[in-house]
């Protein structure tokens, strides 16, 4: 075994950006969509907040939650009172807060989608496992169908305007298209009628808000008549409707992608043709008298290398390279390993 201290330019550091499917299983697009029989009842404490969405029945071994719907009201409408005697404090309007502190960073902000305010909106909450570092923006279909029609959502980032930039990182406004590319001909800006935009694409917290009032409006105007119910004091599950909406949209499903930036070290270790071309292996040297055991080994050595080890200045060993075979090193030969760490 042989030591030698890098050099500086032995070493080089890379960043490289790596895309998945965000769904379980690589698959790329989710055509069908389950929720949690016990979840789904009255009888669960979290039914009124959302509901979990599995890529297939709930109790299957390969069950995963692949993203939560979550309904949210300004005023508490939708969900039945935490206390009769407290007025609008209700599940939805602790989702409306939470997402207002998380989004706008401010308890007295109003949700604003487009040039509409809203006092209602759905949040599709995907899964932290599914999406890594942050969702990939310009690759998002979100196919939704209610009575009064279809529409298919994606990110506006393909139109190359200025991102905005939140508390919540980067957002970009949902328009009617596919896979980041607008459907112009149906509304150059992605805007409903009276409503605003259709919601935000949060990438990089894993969100995406649906315009209530776009959804409930009529074909006509953009929407697809989702029908929110706001009922005072009413647990109306209103987060269902977009579970429904989604199943009814058929073979158009959800696409969704994700991307993750890993760092690699790349660690260049060299063998010149003079050095590590002997060994302290039994096979070199006697252990009795510490003599070279053969004269060809004095004047034409040969090794093969098969470990590199990194170590610190303490000695301590904190990588190891192994080698696909056996290389073979003489005086005649220099070599040369890639070492690749990935964090």
């Amino acid at each position: 075994m042989g030591f030698k201290r890098l050099d500086p330019e032995d070493l080089v550091l890379s960043n490289e950006a790596v895309t998945t499917a965000a769904w379980s299983n690589n698959a790329p697009t989710l055509t069908s969509f389950f929720t949690s029989s016990t979840q789904a009842g009255a009888a669960s404490s979290t039914s009124e907040f959302y509901f979990d969405i599995y890529q297939t029945a709930s109790g299957d071994t390969s069950a995963a939650v692949q993203f939560g719907i979550a309904y949210c009201d300004s005023v508490g409408s939708g969900s039945t009172f935490y206390n009769v005697l407290v007025t609008g404090s209700s599940p939805t309007r602790t989702n409306y807060g939470q997402y207002r502190t998380l989004v706008l960073g401010d308890e007295n902000a109003e949700f604003t989608f487009g040039n509409e305010t809203t006092e209602y909106f759905y949040v599709l909450n995907i899964e932290r496992a599914r999406y890594k570092e942050t969702l990939l923006e310009g690759t998002m279909t979100l196919n939704l169908s209610g009575s009064g029609g279809n529409i298919s959502l994606t990110d506006d980032s393909g139109l190359g305007g200025a991102v905005t930039f939140t508390d919540a990182g980067r957002r970009f406004n949902l328009v009617s298209g596919s896979a980041g590319s607008v459907y112009t001909s149906v509304d150059a800006n992605g805007w409903t009628a009276n409503s605003g935009s259709y919601g935000f694409f949060l990438p990089d917290v894993g969100l995406i808000l649906l315009n209530g009032e776009a959804l409930d409006g009529p074909t006509a105007g953009g929407g697809i008549a989702l029908g929110t119910t706001r009922g005072f004091d009413t647990a109306n599950y209103n987060q269902k409707l977009v579970y429904n909406s989604l199943n009814l949209a058929g073979t158009g499903g959800f696409t969704l992608n994700s991307k993750e930036t890993l760092s690699s070290d790349f660690v260049f270790v060299r063998a010149r043709n003079q050095e590590f071309n002997y060994s302290e292996n039994p096979s070199f040297i006697s252990g009795s008298t510490g003599e070279v055991l053969f004269n060809s080994f004095i004047d034409n050595p040969q090794t093969y290398i098969t470990t590199v080890g990194l170590y610190n200045d303490n000695n301590e060993l904190l990588a190891v390279a192994k080698l696909s075979r056996p290389l073979l090193k003489d005086f005649t030969k220099e070599l040369l390993v890639r070492v690749k760490l990935d964090f």
